[in-house]
């Protein structure tokens, strides 16, 4: 008999953490070991428990599933992680498979489907949903952008310039505080700064917005 493959899920949703769980627990192959709602959690309990197979959300408060990915494998290389998301914007999978992501799959993925993809993350092999494969197609069609910087990047850009905080950018744009948080955080990395006052500094220099 092959051992389990041993699972973590990290969500800030109680009930997507309740729903997988379940699935895990009726499945003979797989172990349920730990959860975590955040990524500095996921970051904490993955040094303890050592899974094979961490489920990642991208969205979440506190720190964000890229940063997460990019920090887990970091420092525990042979854990595979694979991201379980509701979105599919062509950065996001970017970033999370830069980040050491094997996978990048759509939570309305179907069990048989998720169990497919965890055994072969196990096995060293990506899944990536049609979703994310079409976006990554169409970001290498894409023209390089100055600094790299996307649309919406400037458009958060040009708002830190005018000096909003996080709450004001994200009521400006109609999006989440943790979306607004994840533009910065690729601003930050994208203008090699570590602050979000060089960060406008060096905008205003280099006159981007």
């Amino acid at each position: 008999m092959t051992d389990k493959i041993r699972i973590m899920l990290v969500d800030d949703h109680a009930v997507v953490r309740s729903g997988l769980g379940a699935f895990l627990s009726v499945n003979p192959d797989l172990e349920l070991v730990g959860e975590a709602e955040d990524g500095e959690q996921a970051i904490a309990r993955a040094a303890i428990l050592k899974p094979d197979v961490i489920l990642m959300d991208l969205m979440m408060p506190v720190m964000d599933g890229v940063a997460a990915t990019a920090a887990i494998k970091q420092q525990h290389p042979g854990i595979q992680i694979i991201a379980l998301t509701s979105f599919q914007e062509e950065e996001l999978v970017q970033n999370v498979l830069k980040a050491g992501a094997i996978g990048y799959l759509m939570k309305n993925i179907s069990a048989r489907e998720l169990a497919a993809a965890i055994k072969a993350a196990k096995a060293g092999k990506p899944t990536l949903a049609p979703e994310a494969t079409q976006a990554l197609v169409h970001a290498s069609q894409q023209p390089q952008e100055s600094e790299g910087l996307t649309e919406r990047e400037r458009d958060v850009l040009k708002l830190l310039v005018e000096g909003l905080n996080n709450a004001e950018i994200a009521e400006r744009l109609v999006v989440s505080l943790s979306t607004v948080k994840y533009h910065i955080s690729n601003i930050l990395m994208k203008l090699g700064v570590d602050n979000r006052v060089a960060a406008v500094t060096k905008a205003i220099q280099k006159k981007m917005v």
